[in-house]
């Protein structure tokens, strides 16, 4: 072979990848949107558009994995590993509300490092909800959702791993901040709700 042939053959597969991987990019950002939808909507209340965006969200999935399959150097990276995040935090957000059990990584399909750091995510909006719980006066199922943050958490910091194998140690440190201000907001709460009793109590003394 000579060098114009050998910068022939590169340039087809070049070229290939190139096409494939915007096709990826319309495909991430696609899956990206439509998690985002499915969240915002679970937040109001709107379960059957949440999940007809998380499952639009789903066939895009699987046909991302299907249309790189062969080509791992373009699965494997930071824009396919943010959307499949997306997803998982839409999805587990979805499973929670509705009391439904979590997929497993291999159920949905995802790489575990992506799952695991959607786990991260999901802990993130599980404090959105919670907020939303104690506008409402609903002290009782804040509580409980911040328990289960906790108990996420703690599973969550049990994983170690160099970051070159999952970035991890991020996602960590951002649910432990996130945990501090959840708790520190629920005792400021129960605190409020127990002065107001007092009050109450007060106000009715004969």
């Amino acid at each position: 072979m000579n060098i114009s042939e050998i910068i022939e053959e590169i340039r087809e597969v070049l070229d290939k990848k190139d096409e494939l991987r915007e096709e990826a990019l319309k495909l991430t950002r696609d899956i990206v949107r439509l998690s985002g939808d499915s969240i915002k909507a679970l937040h109001r209340g709107e379960i059957k558009t949440a999940k007809d965006r998380l499952e639009k969200a789903e066939e895009l999935v699987k046909k991302l994995k299907e249309k790189l399959k062969g080509h791992e150097d373009l699965y494997f990276t930071g824009y396919v590993q943010s959307a499949h995040q997306e997803y998982v935090e839409a999805l587990l957000f979805y499973c929670y509300l509705l009391g439904k059990e979590f997929p497993s990584p291999r159920e949905v399909g995802i790489p575990e490092a992506d799952y695991v750091l959607g786990i991260g995510d999901f802990i993130g909006e599980l404090r959105r909800y919670f907020l939303t719980l104690l506008l409402r006066g609903d002290l009782e199922k804040a509580q409980e959702v911040y328990a289960f943050m906790e108990k996420a958490y703690d599973e969550l910091v049990t994983l170690e791993y160099p970051k070159g194998l999952v970035n991890i140690r991020q996602k960590q440190d951002q649910a432990r901040y996130i945990l501090e201000r959840t708790l520190e907001d629920l005792t400021r709460a129960k605190i409020n709700k127990d002065l107001e009793k007092k009050l109450e109590e007060w106000r009715n003394e004969p």
